[in-house]
């Protein structure tokens, strides 16, 4: 019998995270991205997941040599991140493409979802992507894999277009019905594209059952695991396993075993079926379709429905996209490196997941994911950095408020400039005339306010009858050199009553540490027994009082 084929593929991916973006900070602050939260998480990944994984890989392609091969895919921004934040991970990927082992795919620059939105860009970021693999890696990606396994007939097209020959996507119950995902596919309408289906139930089992201990076939090992593989069906040619990198040490901690298990899989495999491990482009070349799969709505990987609801499913998120998206014809004229790298981030598929409001049955998978209370808050903070970012472009491409309609050709845009401008200037001098230094007086009049209260007067008032409720009377300055030594567990603690405005006043001055230790707090409020938040709540006010009085 001819041999069988399992193809290992792993997702590594890192989205550059937003820090909390209020109200007040648009039009004035244009630092979007929270560095902190972004290198912690990178470096803690890279300890449990990236560093000791990669190592093992690389250990056992030395002891297996060719028959032990898989493939990855690197998002953009997870590589923006190992060259800020993790050089060393960078380079034990390097040493894994040096052993010509592991095969390295293309996906969109941004892990963005262009391709349900922008051709234009959705190309122009595979192919900027394409570009960073061959020089990072010295291979040019001969297969695509495309954000979150998104994918659909149109999708697939283009994909063989721009030359690749082979996509992977997800084997969705809906799409295939009654067959089988072991088998290699082609595009509906561009039958050069090859397509290679995820095996979700068997990647699954390693991705987020292996440390269910209330799963009834935990716990998992490589001999279990082999024994599922000699049960698939003889005819069926290759078992595609495409799971996240951050399986291994992050999501399924080292404790449960996972690594022993991926130690222990290819020497099982090899020796007790008749599986041998293949990557993507050797699958192109090996197996041959046996049939097209037609996909006219995109799937992905995300979810039971396995759609794009998981990022497009709600008004909050149709909202979100589609302002950005408003964006890329100014974009596509700016020049400036900050906007472009700051439109590549914003792009992150992420931002639009935490505004899922999916709350039945992969509420707890998203939750696990979103690092804000809820997506409302999380559409908020995004479509306030979004606000900032818009004036940022139009102050640099200059853009009208005033939308023309695309039917009026340029020429015209620009005869209505000057006629209107000139026209208007002169015939209001005319009619002015005279008149003009009366239009003058109600100006002088309302610049004779002499009433306004000075900050020294607003302290005296405040220390007369002080109360914390009446903070935001306060100068900024003032609030701001007041948190800036402030006890983070009494600030918490006194705070924990007041309404949103109020907090907003407070932790809008507070730098991002100690903004992640009031949060660690807050998780724990709800034990501590009313008197100590009323003496804490007195104390704090003393703490201000003290300070505005020197």
């Amino acid at each position: 019998m001819n041999k069988r084929h399992i193809c290992l593929y792993f997702q590594v991916h890192q989205p550059f995270r937003l820090r909390t973006y209020r109200f007040f900070d648009i039009g004035h602050k244009h630092d979007y991205f929270d560095d902190y939260a972004n290198r912690y998480i990178m470096r803690k990944v890279a300890e449990r997941c990236y560093l000791p994984a990669n190592n093992l890989l690389l250990s056992m392609i030395k002891e297996y040599g060719n028959l032990f091969k898989l493939s990855f895919s690197i998002s953009g921004s997870a590589l923006a991140q190992f060259e800020l934040y993790a050089p060393d991970v960078l380079e034990s990927f390097q040493k894994l493409a040096e052993t010509n082992n592991v095969e390295f795919l293309a996906e969109t620059q941004a892990h963005s979802l262009s391709s349900l939105k922008s051709n234009n860009e959705f190309i122009k970021q595979i192919n900027a992507h394409t570009k960073k693999i061959e020089v990072l890696f010295k291979q040019k990606p001969k297969t695509f894999r495309n954000t979150e396994l998104i994918y659909s007939d149109l999708i697939g097209e283009q994909i063989a277009e721009m030359g690749f020959r082979t996509m992977i996507t997800e084997g969705a119950k809906h799409v295939l019905g009654w067959k089988s995902p072991n088998y290699m596919y082609c595009n509906a309408i561009n039958p050069k594209l090859k397509v290679l289906l995820k095996n979700f139930r068997l990647s699954d089992d390693i991705a987020f059952r292996f440390s269910d201990r209330s799963w009834a076939e935990w716990p998992l090992t490589a001999e279990k695991f082999t024994g599922w593989l000699n049960n698939v069906d003889p005819f069926n040619e290759t078992i595609n396993l495409f799971m996240d990198y951050e399986t291994f040490g992050e999501h399924q901690w080292a404790e449960t075993g996972i690594f022993d298990f991926i130690k222990q899989l290819p020497k099982v495999v090899l020796s007790s079926s008749n599986y041998m491990f293949s990557q993507p482009n050797e699958l192109w070349k090996k197996l041959q379709p046996v049939s097209s799969i037609s996909v006219p709505y995109p799937i992905s990987w995300a979810d039971d429905e396995r759609d794009v609801t998981a990022w497009l499913g709600n008004e909050l998120q149709d909202e979100a996209f589609n302002k950005l998206y408003n964006l890329e014809e100014k974009i596509t004229i700016c020049n400036d490196e900050n906007i472009q790298r700051d439109w590549l981030r914003l792009q992150n598929s992420d931002h639009f997941y935490y505004m899922c409001t999916k709350w039945f049955s992969d509420g707890e998978v998203h939750k696990y994911f979103n690092p804000y209370p809820s997506p409302y808050e999380a559409f908020i903070n995004y479509m306030n950095v979004l606000a900032d970012f818009s004036i940022r472009i139009n102050n640099i491409v200059n853009f009208k408020e005033v939308i023309v309609p695309e039917i009026v050709n340029t020429e015209i845009k620009k005869e209505i400039k000057p006629v209107k401008k000139k026209n208007t200037e002169k015939t209001e001098k005319k009619e002015q005339n005279i008149k003009e230094p009366q239009t003058l007086k109600p100006k002088r009049k309302m610049k004779k306010r002499k009433t306004k209260t000075t900050n020294k007067e607003k302290i005296e008032k405040l220390i007369e009858n002080f109360n914390i409720r009446k903070i935001n009377i306060l100068p900024k300055s003032i609030i701001k050199e007041i948190m800036k030594d402030v006890d983070v567990k009494l600030l918490a603690y006194s705070i924990n009553d007041l309404n949103d405005e109020l907090k907003d006043t407070l932790l809008s001055q507070m730098g991002i540490r100690k903004l992640h230790e009031y949060e660690d707090v807050i998780a724990t409020i709800d034990n501590v027994a009313s008197k100590d938040l009323k003496m804490a709540k007195k104390d704090f006010e003393k703490y201000i009082l003290d300070f505005i009085s020197k």
